[in-house]
Protein backbone atom coordinates (compact mmCIF):
# COMPACT_ATOMS: atom_id res chain seq x y z
CA UNK A 1 0.00 0.00 0.00
CA UNK A 2 1.23 3.26 -0.70
CA UNK A 3 1.02 5.81 2.05
CA UNK A 4 1.06 9.19 1.25
CA UNK A 5 2.52 11.80 -1.55
CA UNK A 6 2.95 15.03 -0.93
CA UNK A 7 4.59 17.97 -3.34
CA UNK A 8 6.43 19.75 -0.34
CA UNK A 9 9.56 17.76 0.74
CA UNK A 10 9.50 18.58 4.41
CA UNK A 11 6.10 18.04 4.73
CA UNK A 12 6.46 14.62 2.97
CA UNK A 13 9.50 14.00 5.40
CA UNK A 14 7.52 14.72 8.59
CA UNK A 15 5.21 12.11 7.53
CA UNK A 16 7.41 9.75 6.41
CA UNK A 17 9.35 10.29 9.63
CA UNK A 18 6.85 10.24 12.50
CA UNK A 19 2.99 9.29 11.09
CA UNK A 20 3.80 6.47 8.01
CA UNK A 21 4.41 3.41 10.41
CA UNK A 22 1.30 3.98 11.88
CA UNK A 23 -0.59 4.82 8.96
CA UNK A 24 1.17 1.64 6.84
CA UNK A 25 0.49 -0.82 9.71
CA UNK A 26 -2.43 0.29 11.10
CA UNK A 27 -1.19 -0.20 14.39
CA UNK A 28 -1.89 2.83 16.58
CA UNK A 29 0.12 3.89 20.04
CA UNK A 30 -2.99 5.57 21.06
CA UNK A 31 -5.34 2.94 19.70
CA UNK A 32 -7.15 2.60 23.23
CA UNK A 33 -7.02 5.93 24.74
CA UNK A 34 -10.35 7.31 24.69
CA UNK A 35 -12.46 3.11 24.50
CA UNK A 36 -10.34 1.72 27.54
CA UNK A 37 -7.65 4.52 28.99
CA UNK A 38 -6.79 2.01 31.94
CA UNK A 39 -5.42 -0.66 29.69
CA UNK A 40 -1.91 -0.44 30.41
CA UNK A 41 -3.09 0.17 34.44
CA UNK A 42 -4.61 -3.04 34.36
CA UNK A 43 -2.57 -5.14 32.52
CA UNK A 44 0.28 -4.10 34.28
CA UNK A 45 -1.51 -4.38 37.72
CA UNK A 46 -2.14 -8.62 37.21
CA UNK A 47 1.24 -9.33 35.39
CA UNK A 48 2.77 -7.66 38.88
CA UNK A 49 0.11 -10.24 41.16
CA UNK A 50 0.70 -12.75 38.96
CA UNK A 51 5.02 -12.41 39.12
CA UNK A 52 4.42 -12.10 42.92
CA UNK A 53 2.82 -15.48 43.30
CA UNK A 54 5.26 -17.47 40.55
CA UNK A 55 8.81 -16.00 39.91
CA UNK A 56 8.59 -17.66 36.30
CA UNK A 57 6.01 -16.39 35.08
CA UNK A 58 7.44 -13.43 33.24
CA UNK A 59 9.16 -15.46 31.02
CA UNK A 60 6.40 -17.09 30.25
CA UNK A 61 4.64 -14.75 29.19
CA UNK A 62 7.40 -13.41 27.08
CA UNK A 63 7.75 -16.61 25.14
CA UNK A 64 3.71 -16.99 25.05
CA UNK A 65 3.96 -13.83 22.83
CA UNK A 66 6.70 -14.96 21.10
CA UNK A 67 5.29 -18.80 20.19
CA UNK A 68 1.84 -16.84 19.30
CA UNK A 69 3.95 -13.86 16.57
CA UNK A 70 5.66 -16.77 14.90
CA UNK A 71 2.29 -19.26 14.23
CA UNK A 72 0.55 -17.05 11.34
CA UNK A 73 1.37 -14.06 12.82
CA UNK A 74 0.78 -11.67 16.26
CA UNK A 75 -3.11 -12.77 16.38
CA UNK A 76 -3.61 -14.27 19.68
CA UNK A 77 -4.04 -18.19 18.21
CA UNK A 78 -1.83 -20.09 20.43
CA UNK A 79 -4.47 -18.53 23.14
CA UNK A 80 -7.08 -20.90 21.32
CA UNK A 81 -8.56 -24.53 22.95
CA UNK A 82 -8.96 -27.42 20.75
CA UNK A 83 -12.07 -27.63 19.33
CA UNK A 84 -14.86 -29.60 17.14
CA UNK A 85 -13.78 -27.74 13.90
CA UNK A 86 -9.64 -26.85 14.79
CA UNK A 87 -6.93 -28.44 16.52
CA UNK A 88 -5.69 -25.95 18.77
CA UNK A 89 -1.53 -24.98 19.45
CA UNK A 90 -1.48 -25.73 23.14
CA UNK A 91 -0.86 -29.73 22.70
CA UNK A 92 2.09 -28.68 19.29
CA UNK A 93 5.57 -30.40 20.38
CA UNK A 94 6.96 -27.35 21.46
CA UNK A 95 4.12 -25.92 23.30
CA UNK A 96 2.49 -28.95 25.35
CA UNK A 97 3.44 -29.12 28.84
CA UNK A 98 5.66 -26.24 27.83
CA UNK A 99 4.17 -22.82 27.09
CA UNK A 100 2.12 -21.38 29.86
CA UNK A 101 0.71 -18.24 31.19
CA UNK A 102 -2.71 -19.11 29.87
CA UNK A 103 -4.54 -17.91 33.37
CA UNK A 104 -2.18 -14.96 33.36
CA UNK A 105 -4.23 -13.94 29.89
CA UNK A 106 -7.65 -15.18 30.98
CA UNK A 107 -7.56 -12.64 34.45
CA UNK A 108 -6.45 -10.11 32.73
CA UNK A 109 -9.12 -10.51 29.92
CA UNK A 110 -11.67 -10.67 32.59
CA UNK A 111 -10.72 -7.97 34.48
CA UNK A 112 -10.77 -5.55 30.88
CA UNK A 113 -14.41 -7.44 29.27
CA UNK A 114 -15.50 -5.66 32.83
CA UNK A 115 -14.07 -2.12 32.12
CA UNK A 116 -14.58 -1.84 28.49
CA UNK A 117 -16.58 -4.79 27.06
CA UNK A 118 -15.97 -6.04 23.63
CA UNK A 119 -12.81 -3.88 23.09
CA UNK A 120 -9.12 -4.79 23.92
CA UNK A 121 -8.40 -8.17 21.60
CA UNK A 122 -6.75 -11.06 23.54
CA UNK A 123 -3.59 -10.56 21.26
CA UNK A 124 -2.76 -7.21 22.47
CA UNK A 125 -3.44 -8.37 25.21
CA UNK A 126 -1.02 -10.73 25.07
CA UNK A 127 1.43 -8.27 23.39
CA UNK A 128 0.99 -5.85 26.55
CA UNK A 129 1.59 -8.31 28.74
CA UNK A 130 4.81 -9.80 27.48
CA UNK A 131 6.17 -5.70 27.84
CA UNK A 132 4.94 -5.76 31.07
CA UNK A 133 6.97 -8.79 31.91
CA UNK A 134 9.95 -7.65 30.80
CA UNK A 135 9.74 -4.30 32.34
CA UNK A 136 8.47 -5.32 35.77
CA UNK A 137 11.90 -7.95 35.57
CA UNK A 138 13.88 -4.70 35.50
CA UNK A 139 14.40 -4.62 31.86
CA UNK A 140 13.80 -2.14 28.93
CA UNK A 141 10.08 -0.10 28.47
CA UNK A 142 8.63 0.45 25.33
CA UNK A 143 5.89 1.69 23.62
CA UNK A 144 3.77 -0.85 22.09
CA UNK A 145 2.06 0.13 19.01
CA UNK A 146 -1.95 -1.97 19.30
CA UNK A 147 -4.97 -2.42 17.38
CA UNK A 148 -4.40 -5.94 16.75
CA UNK A 149 -7.40 -8.25 15.92
CA UNK A 150 -7.70 -12.00 17.31
CA UNK A 151 -7.93 -14.32 15.04
CA UNK A 152 -10.63 -17.38 14.03
CA UNK A 153 -8.17 -20.49 14.01
CA UNK A 154 -5.00 -22.22 14.86
CA UNK A 155 -2.75 -24.20 13.28
CA UNK A 156 -0.75 -26.95 15.04
CA UNK A 157 1.35 -28.22 12.13
CA UNK A 158 2.57 -24.45 11.97
CA UNK A 159 3.17 -24.53 15.60
CA UNK A 160 4.90 -27.54 15.05
CA UNK A 161 8.02 -25.93 12.85
CA UNK A 162 8.37 -23.14 15.71
CA UNK A 163 12.47 -22.29 16.25
CA UNK A 164 13.78 -24.91 18.78
CA UNK A 165 17.12 -25.06 20.62
CA UNK A 166 17.50 -28.06 18.50
CA UNK A 167 17.97 -26.16 15.51
CA UNK A 168 21.62 -24.92 14.31
CA UNK A 169 21.72 -21.13 14.14
CA UNK A 170 21.19 -20.99 10.22
CA UNK A 171 17.95 -22.83 10.74
CA UNK A 172 16.62 -20.45 13.33
CA UNK A 173 17.59 -17.69 10.97
CA UNK A 174 15.95 -19.05 8.13
CA UNK A 175 12.57 -19.22 9.97
CA UNK A 176 13.59 -15.59 11.43
CA UNK A 177 13.64 -14.12 8.09
CA UNK A 178 10.38 -16.20 7.17
CA UNK A 179 8.89 -13.64 9.55
CA UNK A 180 10.39 -10.71 7.88
CA UNK A 181 12.68 -10.59 11.11
CA UNK A 182 16.98 -10.69 10.03
CA UNK A 183 19.96 -11.84 11.68
CA UNK A 184 20.45 -9.23 14.40
CA UNK A 185 17.13 -9.89 15.80
CA UNK A 186 18.09 -12.90 16.15
CA UNK A 187 21.06 -12.98 18.40
CA UNK A 188 18.78 -9.87 20.01
CA UNK A 189 15.72 -11.71 20.66
CA UNK A 190 17.57 -15.19 22.01
CA UNK A 191 19.11 -12.61 24.78
CA UNK A 192 15.04 -12.97 25.93
CA UNK A 193 16.92 -16.44 27.64
CA UNK A 194 18.52 -14.19 30.24
CA UNK A 195 15.87 -15.25 32.51
CA UNK A 196 13.45 -18.13 32.94
CA UNK A 197 14.11 -21.79 33.13
CA UNK A 198 14.21 -24.74 30.44
CA UNK A 199 13.50 -28.27 30.43
CA UNK A 200 16.30 -30.61 30.78
CA UNK A 201 15.84 -32.69 28.15
CA UNK A 202 16.15 -29.61 25.83
CA UNK A 203 19.93 -29.72 26.87
CA UNK A 204 20.47 -33.38 28.11
CA UNK A 205 22.49 -34.24 25.02
CA UNK A 206 25.41 -31.78 25.56
CA UNK A 207 25.65 -33.24 29.30
CA UNK A 208 26.13 -37.01 28.25
CA UNK A 209 26.26 -37.69 23.92
CA UNK A 210 27.09 -34.64 22.71
CA UNK A 211 26.52 -35.72 18.81
CA UNK A 212 26.87 -39.22 19.58
CA UNK A 213 30.00 -39.56 20.92
CA UNK A 214 29.12 -40.31 24.52
CA UNK A 215 30.91 -37.29 26.16
CA UNK A 216 29.79 -33.76 27.36
CA UNK A 217 30.32 -30.96 24.60
CA UNK A 218 34.17 -29.70 24.76
CA UNK A 219 32.72 -26.58 24.71
CA UNK A 220 30.25 -26.36 27.94
CA UNK A 221 31.69 -24.83 31.11
CA UNK A 222 33.21 -27.42 33.63
CA UNK A 223 31.75 -26.56 36.35
CA UNK A 224 28.33 -25.62 34.79
CA UNK A 225 28.47 -28.98 33.52
CA UNK A 226 28.72 -30.86 36.92
CA UNK A 227 25.73 -28.88 37.96
CA UNK A 228 23.72 -29.48 35.15
CA UNK A 229 24.82 -32.85 35.36
CA UNK A 230 23.54 -33.32 38.80
CA UNK A 231 20.56 -31.08 38.36
CA UNK A 232 19.51 -33.41 34.92
CA UNK A 233 21.06 -37.00 35.96
CA UNK A 234 21.55 -39.27 32.43
CA UNK A 235 17.89 -40.87 32.94
CA UNK A 236 14.29 -39.72 31.58
CA UNK A 237 12.68 -39.02 34.79
CA UNK A 238 14.49 -36.04 34.81
CA UNK A 239 13.57 -34.69 31.40
CA UNK A 240 11.21 -32.22 32.77
CA UNK A 241 13.21 -31.01 35.40
CA UNK A 242 13.97 -27.28 35.33
CA UNK A 243 17.09 -25.47 35.15
CA UNK A 244 17.53 -21.55 34.97
CA UNK A 245 18.85 -20.06 31.61
CA UNK A 246 20.67 -17.53 33.73
CA UNK A 247 22.08 -19.10 36.76
CA UNK A 248 23.44 -15.50 37.72
CA UNK A 249 20.37 -13.64 37.45
CA UNK A 250 17.57 -16.10 37.01
CA UNK A 251 14.76 -13.82 37.72
CA UNK A 252 16.30 -10.44 36.22
CA UNK A 253 16.06 -9.41 32.62
CA UNK A 254 19.79 -7.97 32.19
CA UNK A 255 22.85 -8.69 30.05
CA UNK A 256 23.69 -11.44 32.04
CA UNK A 257 22.63 -14.24 28.79
CA UNK A 258 25.21 -12.51 26.86
CA UNK A 259 28.27 -12.60 29.75
CA UNK A 260 27.55 -16.17 29.99
CA UNK A 261 27.86 -17.03 26.25
CA UNK A 262 31.56 -15.35 26.34
CA UNK A 263 31.77 -17.65 29.11
CA UNK A 264 30.78 -20.68 27.79
CA UNK A 265 27.74 -20.99 29.51
CA UNK A 266 25.22 -20.78 27.59
CA UNK A 267 22.33 -23.61 28.49
CA UNK A 268 20.84 -24.50 25.11
CA UNK A 269 23.00 -25.22 22.36
CA UNK A 270 21.02 -22.57 20.01
CA UNK A 271 22.07 -19.68 22.61
CA UNK A 272 26.28 -20.79 22.48
CA UNK A 273 25.88 -21.24 18.57
CA UNK A 274 25.77 -17.48 18.06
CA UNK A 275 29.23 -17.25 19.11
CA UNK A 276 29.95 -19.70 16.27
CA UNK A 277 28.73 -16.57 13.97
CA UNK A 278 30.89 -13.85 13.30
CA UNK A 279 28.10 -11.38 13.04
CA UNK A 280 25.93 -12.89 16.39
CA UNK A 281 29.37 -12.70 18.27
CA UNK A 282 30.28 -9.13 17.70
CA UNK A 283 26.70 -8.41 18.97
CA UNK A 284 26.68 -10.92 21.82
CA UNK A 285 30.62 -9.14 22.66
CA UNK A 286 29.06 -5.81 22.37
CA UNK A 287 25.45 -6.71 24.43
CA UNK A 288 28.02 -8.03 27.36
CA UNK A 289 29.32 -4.58 27.81
CA UNK A 290 26.60 -2.09 27.08
CA UNK A 291 23.28 -3.20 28.82
CA UNK A 292 21.50 -0.32 28.04
CA UNK A 293 22.22 -1.15 23.83
CA UNK A 294 21.02 -4.32 24.26
CA UNK A 295 17.96 -3.09 25.90
CA UNK A 296 17.74 -0.72 23.06
CA UNK A 297 17.73 -3.01 20.68
CA UNK A 298 15.70 -5.38 22.19
CA UNK A 299 12.68 -3.13 22.54
CA UNK A 300 13.12 -2.62 18.42
CA UNK A 301 12.75 -6.51 17.76
CA UNK A 302 10.66 -6.83 19.85
CA UNK A 303 7.96 -4.00 18.37
CA UNK A 304 9.25 -5.68 14.79
CA UNK A 305 8.08 -9.10 16.20
CA UNK A 306 4.90 -7.54 17.87
CA UNK A 307 3.92 -6.61 13.86
CA UNK A 308 4.09 -9.97 12.17
CA UNK A 309 1.60 -10.44 10.16
CA UNK A 310 -1.11 -8.89 12.38
CA UNK A 311 -4.71 -8.72 11.78
CA UNK A 312 -6.41 -5.05 11.64
CA UNK A 313 -9.36 -3.02 10.97
CA UNK A 314 -12.19 -5.53 10.42
CA UNK A 315 -10.24 -8.55 9.72
CA UNK A 316 -10.68 -11.09 12.72
CA UNK A 317 -12.45 -10.26 15.92
CA UNK A 318 -12.09 -9.11 19.46
CA UNK A 319 -12.69 -12.54 21.80
CA UNK A 320 -14.73 -12.09 24.56
CA UNK A 321 -12.76 -15.28 25.84
CA UNK A 322 -9.36 -15.79 24.93
CA UNK A 323 -9.71 -19.21 24.84
CA UNK A 324 -12.76 -19.23 21.96
CA UNK A 325 -13.48 -17.78 19.22
CA UNK A 326 -16.85 -15.36 19.52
Amino acid sequence: MECTNNKHPFVFLFWLVFLTPLVCSQLYYNFYDSTCPNLTRIVRYNVLSAMNNDTRIAASLLRLHFHDCFVNGCDGSVLLDTTSTFTGEKNALPNKNSVRGFEVIDTIKSALEKACPATVSCADILTLAAREAVFLSKGPFWVVPLGRRDGTTASESEANNLPSPFDPLENITAKFVAKGLELKDVAVLLGAHTFGFAQCFTFKARLFNFGGTGKSDPTLDGSLLQNLQNLCPNQASSDTNLAPLDPVTTNTFDNMYYRNLLNNSGLLLSDQALMGDNTTASLVNMYSKWPLLFFRDFAVSMEKMGRISVLTGQQGQVRTNCRFVN
